[in-house]
């Protein structure tokens, strides 16, 4: 039997970050999406293309963990499986980080250097909240990433 460490795949910690995740990430891409012209900047566009891929990735898994809870039993025993989420953590982690930080340092350019002649005040305001609940979500996808890295080592040895 596997090392069950809280916040790796098939617990209520790895439910509920998932289920964080993709919160934050709908939240970020509600927020990105209100602002009409946010395709004409090439990291808010980056920011709705990840998170178009971290919200579907994060509620199969959320899915994944909640029939593990129903079930009693950890789903996710093998390490080859438990590879392959941990590679799509960190790929969809490091991604998320990057969106998260070019919409956070552009809408931090618009609102500082460049003034209203870009957004208005109230269209500047939804992109930094849109690139705040990124950060969030990075956050939670990050953790998940590191719970189940650290619990891939004892399914290798088993």
């Amino acid at each position: 039997m596997a090392l069950e460490l809280a916040g790796s795949i098939g617990t209520s910690a790895s439910l509920a970050l998932r289920l964080g995740q993709a919160l934050f990430s709908v939240a970020s891409l509600l927020f990105m999406c209100l602002g009409v012209q946010f395709y004409a900047y090439t990291s808010f566009c980056f920011l709705v293309t990840i998170k178009g891929l971290v919200i579907p990735w994060s509620l199969t898994l959320a899915m994944v963990d909640a029939f593990s809870l129903f079930v009693k039993r950890q789903s996710c025993c093998q390490a080859q499986i438990v590879l392959v989420i941990v590679i799509g953590d960190w790929i969809l982690s490091f991604l998320s980080l990057a969106a998260a930080c070019s919409t956070a340092s552009v809408s931090d350019f618009m609102v500082t250097d460049v003034g209203t002649a870009f957004c208005s005040g109230k269209m500047c305001s939804r992109f930094q909240l849109s690139a705040a609940m990124a950060c969030f979500s990075w956050c939670l996808s990050l953790a998940s990433a590191l719970f189940n890295l650290w619990l891939l080592p004892s399914l290798c040895s088993l």
